[in-house]
């Protein structure tokens, strides 16, 4: 039987906009979206539920399950709702969480969205996290934040959201990689790629400081600069424009899904140098398509990638500890001492991560909340 999800997304864009889509498109539901542009993201989470309760007056349709993003100011818009909804089951998918979202230096963060997570997660009758990770730090993190508070502090809240609470990772369009082939081969130098977001928590800086050492060592390679940057151009990138760029492919965001696929199929190594990550749908991208992927021993990356390919024999290893373990792995690379893992190994990585193969455990999850 086909179920009406009422999904809640106020800050549709980027990776957001994509797992809606991936929803949408695959879904044997019928998917009901209430959505608002990536502008603006605190107010958002401030003012966005208010906002989404009235367009839900636009939907007259019966709904099974409430499917909302952690952007939702969900205790908002299930109080502005009422009664319509008060029966209604609701999952809230933790995309991100701001009791960890890294916070850029200088900046305090502030409570009052922590706050508006908490009380959404506390609401919810099912929490749905994106990685082990981002579970295990926000409820980490979730006892100094109500700590704060100077009285009035339910002990259980805590054991309450935990025990509603489980990890399902995005799916992502891993597909749209197959028709493009690979031009790798025909690289006269290794290509090295960037195709996460250009802000400060990717740590940018440390990247280009392993470009420059590299560059300073004598080792030869180009570099793709692709990913998003339309709200943040971070100063490392215009300095690597200055001293790379003749050997620079490609340098800026792309919003062409043909280019991108392209671009992913001609870089030979993808790094990633976040300080934290709720979960990388770039970094698997590029995995998928072919991309040897050095990436930080933790965060998200060893429940991603199997413990077997962490130092693979007869190849190099895809994780590091530090930046000299980083270099050093690189330097294996473009020396030739080591290979590249096979295209075969690294799409076993995450081929299950398909939309096509993640949406049958999203349609079950839907299910078993319709049927609370």
């Amino acid at each position: 039987m086909s179920l009406n999800i009422l999904v809640l997304e106020p800050y549709l864009g980027g990776s957001r906009k994509h797992f809606i889509n991936g929803i949408s498109t695959h879904s044997s539901h019928k998917i009901i979206p209430i959505t608002m542009p990536d502008r603006h993201l605190r107010w958002r989470m401030m003012g966005g539920g208010v906002t989404m309760a009235e367009y839900s007056l636009q939907h007259e349709e019966h709904v099974c399950v409430i499917f909302a993003s952690s952007a939702t100011n969900l205790t908002a818009f299930l109080a502005l709702t009422n009664p319509r909804f008060a029966n209604t089951p609701v999952i809230l998918y933790m995309h991100e969480n701001q009791l960890t979202e890294p916070v850029s230096a200088g900046q305090k963060r502030e409570l009052t969205y922590s706050y508006i997570n908490y009380l959404s997660a506390l609401v919810a009758d099912q929490v749905v996290f994106s990685s082990k990770f981002h579970m295990d730090t926000f409820f980490q993190a979730l006892p100094d934040f109500l700590r704060q508070f100077p009285d009035y502090k339910p002990k259980d809240h805590i054991d309450k959201i935990q025990k509603k609470s489980r990890v399902l990772h995005p799916g992502i369009f891993l597909k749209h990689f197959d028709p493009h082939p690979d031009t790798r081969k025909s690289n006269k130098l290794p290509v090295i790629l960037w195709n996460q977001r250009w802000t400060e928590d990717k740590d940018p800086a440390k990247f280009f400081r392993m470009m420059n050492r590299l560059d300073d060592a004598g080792f030869v390679f180009e570099l793709i600069l692709a990913g998003d940057n339309r709200h943040d151009k971070p100063v490392e990138f215009e300095k690597a424009w200055s001293r790379y760029g003749r050997r620079i492919i490609h340098f800026g965001f792309v919003d062409d899904i043909s280019t991108y696929c392209k671009l992913l199929h001609k870089a030979d190594l993808v790094v990633s140098t976040s300080t934290y990550e709720f979960y990388s749908v770039a970094i698997m991208e590029a995995i998928y398509a072919g991309c040897h992927p050095i990436v930080p021993n933790g965060l998200i990356y060893p429940e991603l990638i199997p413990k077997t390919l962490h130092e693979p024999l007869l190849h190099a290893a895809t994780m590091y500890n530090d930046e000299d373990h980083l270099f050093k792995i690189l330097k294996s690379i473009l020396s030739g001492e080591n290979r590249a893992l096979p295209k075969s190994t690294l799409q076993g990585i995450n081929r299950h991560l398909d939309w096509s193969v993640m949406i049958g455990k999203y349609d079950a999850l839907f299910e078993e909340v319709a049927a609370m």
